[in-house]
């Protein structure tokens, strides 16, 4: 699972990475993906809404056994 969850989000990082900010993989805990986010994104009022309607709905979508994204 983490190999799929790492490919997927190598897709969703372009979009980040275009706007100056990134998602680093720190884990999962029994299909919660644990990210930490970096850059523009560390410090943006809306990486709370990216992450969970944007990244989390991808990454759910890609490997359905991802039950939540979290920042840590």
């Amino acid at each position: 699972m983490e190999k799929k969850v790492k490919a997927a989000l190598d897709e969703i990082r372009v979009s980040l990475q275009r706007d100056g900010g990134d998602a680093e993989f720190v884990g999962i805990d029994e299909g919660v993906v644990k990210l930490r986010l970096v850059g523009a994104c560390a410090g943006c009022p809306m990486s709370q809404m990216t992450l969970k309607q944007g990244i989390e709905r991808i990454l759910k979508e890609k490997v359905p056994e991802v039950t939540e994204v979290v920042a840590v």
